[in-house]
């Protein structure tokens, strides 16, 4: 990619070289419409899905139901950790109110599928990747939380049921400030050349 310049979203290169995480908390309105939330998750669904069967569904959280959700990850918290302070109450209502939009995506694995369950979740996180480059490139960002949320059963069973898992929280919106670029790895790090076993 020698030469090449990546400072906008003209290209798809230069797309998928600028996405970049927005923190949750600093993602402000507008979020994307419906028309758009539809585009989002119809990209999302364009992924490599060994067998066909769809490992992986989305929910989404309309504004109006965040309270209900706060509520549902607040005594879910508490009922685990009965010695919860405030401050762990107010971080976990925050997070449950955090950019105008979000969409819980599950792993919904197949258990009766000959298809590994490994490949399985590959395709669940490749379905989250694919809607955070949709987001992008509809010129919104997104963020992709796990956290103590994310492993609570009590709070995968208001979305669904064993053995499914939540794979993430993805939220979306405006950034409300410049998204800040992480150090990403040198390809000398992670990059090598095979060489037959003697």
């Amino acid at each position: 990619m020698a030469g090449m310049t990546f400072n906008d979203r003209s290209t798809p290169l230069s797309l998928l070289a600028t996405r970049r995480s927005g923190k949750p908390r600093d993602l402000v309105a507008p979020g994307p419409d419906a028309a758009e939330l539809d585009q989002i998750l119809t990209i999302a669904a364009r992924t490599p899905d060994h067998g066909k069967i769809a490992p992986w569904r989305f929910v989404i959280v309309d504004a109006g139901a965040r309270d209900a959700l706060a509520t549902v990850i607040t005594n879910a918290y508490r009922a685990e950790r009965p010695q919860a302070t405030r401050s762990e109450i107010d971080s976990l209502e925050q997070f449950a109110h955090q950019a105008p939009t979000l969409v819980v995506a599950l792993f919904s694995p197949k258990t009766e599928s000959h298809i590994p369950l490994w490949e399985q979740e590959l395709s669940a996180g490749a379905a989250c990747m694919n809607l955070l480059h949709a987001v992008h490139a509809l010129g919104y960002a997104g963020g992709w939380l796990t956290g103590w949320p994310s492993v609570s059963d009590a709070v995968r069973d208001a979305f669904g049921a064993a053995p499914e898992r939540i794979a993430g929280f993805m939220f979306i919106g405006t950034p409300g400030r410049p998204l800040d670029e992480r150090p990403r790895p040198a390809l000398a790090r992670i990059v090598s050349h095979w060489s037959p076993p003697v």
